[in-house]
């Protein structure tokens, strides 16, 4: 609803939980870590209860979600992009930054299951996600191919398929996987499918290109559900070092 100025208000219909705690190492469009899961948790209302009647016959929804860990208050007209190496600028209409006039977001991301009695709330299981831990959704609209795949649609500056790099892990660090992947099921599958990506900010990839000899041994961190994952630069891909429980996180997972 409008305002007597025009502004519009919009108020959340839930919160997404998903596996990245921070901004850092979250992928840059859904769909490429098929691994990354969350669950968005709806208001316990009724009529949300109602609302989701049909949904479970789709396999994936757009998830419409505020910037809330975006970082900045103004919004800039033009941004470098990662997938140009953040050497170049574009206008931001014309990107996914979450720099934008509203900070909006738009993900398409798969639907795994429709809980419309769970206690508290309704639940949808989500992969493949995009999304910061508890992102606000403002909405939620099943995907229909039938109009939503366009074919012969143009990627104008992002065409270029997506690079990835390899992903190996020292004896350390996959001791810490068996330490850890009990609790958290896929564990190894998404720190891997993370890194492919270099989950790095684009000024760290513009001065250290990972497939250079020279950036061989430089090391770097990221937080992921309830860990602390290390890793560095081998001259080809990356090498995860370690993986450990951040301070307070329990041992057995039960706080992701």
């Amino acid at each position: 609803m409008a305002d007597a100025e025009g502004c519009w208000r919009f108020a959340p219909i839930g919160e997404v939980r998903t596996v990245f705690r921070d901004r850092f190492g979250v992928p840059r469009q859904p769909g490429l870590v098929p691994e990354a899961r969350g669950t968005l948790k709806l208001r316990d209302d009724p009529k949300l209860r109602a609302a989701l009647q049909g949904l479970e016959g789709f396999s994936h929804v757009w998830v419409l979600f505020a910037f809330h860990a975006a970082g900045a208050s103004d919004w800039r007209a033009r941004v470098r992009a990662p997938r140009l190496g953040g050497a170049r600028r574009v206008g931001v209409l014309a990107s996914r930054s979450p720099h934008r006039p509203n900070p909006l977001g738009l993900s398409v991301c798969r639907l795994l299951a429709v809980r419309a009695d769970a206690p508290g709330g309704p639940e949808l299981d989500l992969g493949a996600v995009d999304l910061v831990d508890r992102s606000p959704v403002l909405d939620v609209k099943p995907y229909v191919p039938l109009v939503d795949a366009v074919s012969g649609a143009l990627g104008g500056w992002a065409r270029e398929p997506i690079a990835r790099s390899p992903v190996s892990f020292t004896r350390a660090a996959m001791a810490d996987l068996k330490a850890h992947e009990g609790a958290r099921p896929g564990l190894r599958g998404l720190l891997r499918g993370l890194l492919a990506l270099d989950p790095r900010p684009a000024f760290q990839q513009r001065r250290h290109p990972a497939g250079e000899a020279a950036s061989k041994g430089r090391r770097y961190g990221f937080r992921v559900l309830d860990l602390d994952v290390q890793y560095e630069l081998t001259g080809r891909g990356f090498r995860v070092i370690s993986v450990a429980l951040l301070e307070g996180a329990c041992p057995g997972g039960k706080n992701t």
